[in-house]
């Protein structure tokens, strides 16, 4: 983002002073005073800010101030509506995200699909309901607010394949925020679709829950495309943004599909580019892309292949926290992108769930515990997550083994089977 700054002539001073008074604005915001009153003080003493001072912003907030992210997480709806109309053009001398497949391009598609849903159809309908809530608007607003859960996936896919490379590049603050932000808002839409089934005359009360979902996903479709989407394309390359486009596929797509896969404008893919490097062998007995293990000798292609084809999804983190491997069965019970691979665990779950994953890898690796369970229940799947503890003979910590099942078949058996199915 530098050759916006300079475009812009602004002098380091100048930036660190227009830095500091945002942030002050922010803290008068979280300390009580209004929207009103800090955003006339904005206009004064701003002016028109970038992209690049917003995301430092929130993560100097976080960072250096100390103030929790979910406090910014709260603030973030009010500073949104203060930078609304300040945020200045940023223009590109060329527009890949513009091309059809571009993850850029298909994110925003989507925000056009969500934008009729939300705006046309969720609107009329919670207008009618609230004038008459009957029957028929119960269950129109039901089917609105369903097809508006497919949000989950452009979420989703956000939050798992854009936000590690933003944070390769040093950029926190705003997917924490924006990623708590996300989890309101499908809270929401679950929250609105218990209190309309079954209905139980809250008339007003579900009224209220449509209003402010309309509002946050609106605000988060601004987010993204004045905050999110020009930082992402300032910052990554164009073979990142090729692997996010490929791995879209195993997540999902929200309400429409890009409309053609996305080649980008150059010779050709680099050889090997997304594969790993293979590892040192160790002496001159094994065969190159062989594993020697103390009961036998694989291929890796072998050992692979083996791997994913257990029934159950396998996560390894290091003694670091850093992921370094998945299995890739055909059914994988939660979605997984390569882009997790060199990620700490910690920025691979939503914030508020983060204390639990210190406090478990915690009293691993202080030898408290060696394992650790949980099993939850969702839609027809019974799922059985177990933790391990992973460490040598002489009991140093490795790492931690993710093992998770689905082990509603196992549980629903009867009696006994000796023979061979047909």
């Amino acid at each position: 983002m530098s050759e916006l700054i300079n475009n812009r002539e602004t002098t380091v001073p100048e930036q660190t002073r227009r830095q500091a008074m945002l942030k002050e604005i922010i803290k008068e915001l979280h300390a009580g005073k209004s929207v009103e009153e800090v955003k006339a003080r904005f206009a004064e003493a701003v002016g028109n800010v970038t992209v690049a001072e917003i995301s430092a912003m929130e993560h100097s907030l976080m960072t250096e101030e100390g103030i929790p992210v979910s406090e910014v997480q709260r603030l973030c709806s009010v500073h949104t509506a203060i930078f609304k109309g300040s945020i200045e053009e940023i223009h590109r001398s060329s527009t890949p995200e513009e091309q059809p497949g571009h993850p850029v391009h298909t994110f925003k598609l989507e925000n056009r699909e969500v934008e009729k849903l939300l705006n046309f159809r969720l609107s009329l309908h919670a207008d009618k309901f609230g004038r008459a809530d009957s029957e028929e608007m119960v269950y129109k607003l039901l089917e609105d607010l369903s097809l508006l859960l497919d949000l989950d996936k452009h979420y989703s896919r956000k939050e798992n394949l854009l936000f590690p490379y933003l944070e390769k590049y040093g950029i926190y603050g705003p997917t924490k925020v924006m990623w708590g932000v996300d989890d309101g808002i499908r809270s929401l839409i679950k929250t609105a679709k218990a209190q309309l089934s079954p209905y139980r005359g809250n008339q007003k009360e579900v009224g209220e829950l449509l209003t402010e979902i309309i509002q946050e996903v609106n605000e988060m479709i601004f987010k993204e495309e004045n905050i999110l989407f020009p930082m992402a394309l300032d910052k990554l390359t164009e073979d990142e943004w090729v692997k996010i486009a490929r791995e879209s596929d195993e997540i999902g797509f929200c309400l429409t599909f890009p409309e053609q896969e996305w080649i980008p404008e150059r010779a050709s893919e680099p050889e090997g580019a997304a594969e790993f490097a293979a590892s040192e062998e160790e002496g001159g007995t094994v065969p190159k892309g062989f594993i020697r293990f103390e009961t036998g000798l694989l291929s890796l292609h072998q050992l692979e292949t083996v791997l994913n084809h257990l029934p159950v999804d396998l996560t390894f983190i290091d003694e670091n926290d850093v992921v370094r491997y998945f299995s890739h069965g055909k059914e994988r019970i939660f979605a997984r992108t390569k882009a997790v691979i060199g990620r700490t665990v910690q920025n691979c779950h939503p914030p508020q769930s983060v204390h639990a994953v210190e406090k478990l890898l915690e009293d691993f690796k202080a030898g408290r515990k060696d394992a650790e369970d949980f099993w939850i229940a969702i839609k027809d799947k019974f799922i059985y997550i177990r933790y391990f503890a992973v460490r040598d003979k002489e009991g140093n910590y490795m790492g931690t083994l993710e093992f998770t099942q689905n082990i509603a078949p196992i549980r629903a058996l009867e009696g006994q089977k000796r023979i061979l199915s047909e």
